[in-house]
């Protein structure tokens, strides 16, 4: 189904989103591959953040969501995590503040006694026409949320987490075919791509593995919160395959990567474009 021209306020909401995103609540099926295993997953309100969480909880997994502010969001991720038979917790807060970043650590490490799988995924973004009518401090609260928050959520959940745990960070296939409005959020997706290469060789002789998944367009409260009404209609139509992704389609590779059938993937970038390349 087509996407109407649409707005939010940001950051969004999964209940104001036209049509509604598929997040595999009546598709995905799990089969056991991260059993008993315990996950912190950033952004996982809504989205990709959202499928993820669905994802793993199928597959065994407890869960701990990070969120803004979208409370309603994050109680329906919560319930359901919990209908998959899974333990859900939900930690809101602004990840630009470091203190936080380290609290959603030590409150999962607390709760679950380790941390196998951390997933990097919230993000800010916010479309501008030309260099002059970035703000300032949006261009640090860009950073603040994209980048820096994954340095500190890493330096406080590696002290909890011992050989084959995983990290995957959301990257972005604008890192490679950058939009000129989304400056900000553009050069810091090509950052991270950069800090998961170097973090896989830091990590790797802890027995820790270090990967990205890098979505294309994809149909989350993000597009219609960042991006002008205008870009709305047709979003996602100029890749190979013709439409938006959803949600659901992203989450298998963090499965993959979570999983001991990735335990040979570590620095790997999968990219889940609809068709565009990466190099």
């Amino acid at each position: 189904m087509p996407q109407p021209p649409q707005q939010q306020d940001h950051p969004g909401t999964y209940g104001a989103l036209q049509p509604p995103a598929d997040h595999g609540e009546e598709t995905y099926r799990g089969s056991g591959r991260l059993d008993g295993k315990v996950a912190v997953i950033t952004g996982g309100d809504s989205g990709i953040g959202r499928a993820v969480a669905i994802a793993f909880a199928r597959e065994g997994a407890d869960v701990l969501i990070s969120y803004l502010e979208e409370h309603d969001d994050a109680k329906q991720t919560a319930r359901l995590v919990e209908e998959a038979g899974r333990t859900a917790m939900l930690v809101a807060g602004d990840l630009t503040d470091p203190g936080h970043c380290r609290s959603i650590i030590s409150q999962a490490a607390e709760a679950f006694g380790r941390i196998d799988v951390l997933v990097n995924n919230a993000a800010f973004q916010m479309a501008r026409q030309s260099l002059e009518e970035i703000p300032d401090e949006e261009w640090d609260h860009t950073f603040a949320t994209n980048i820096t928050a994954i340095f500190h959520l890493c330096k406080a959940a590696v002290p909890h987490m011992g050989e084959g745990a995983s990290i995957i960070n959301t990257t972005s296939i604008q890192e490679d075919q950058p939009t000129p409005m989304l400056l900000p959020y553009a050069a810091t997706k090509a950052a991270i791509t950069n800090l998961t290469a170097n973090l896989a060789q830091l990590l790797g002789p802890k027995g820790i593995r270090v990967n990205s998944v890098a979505p294309g367009p994809i149909w989350t409260p993000l597009i219609p919160s960042t991006l002008p009404a205008e870009a709305i209609e047709g979003f996602g139509d100029n890749t190979p395959l013709g439409r938006v992704g959803q949600p659901a389609e992203v989450a298998p590779a963090y499965v993959l990567l979570a999983s001991d059938e990735g335990s040979y993937m570590s620095g790997s970038h999968v990219a889940v474009t609809g068709g565009k390349p990466i190099f």
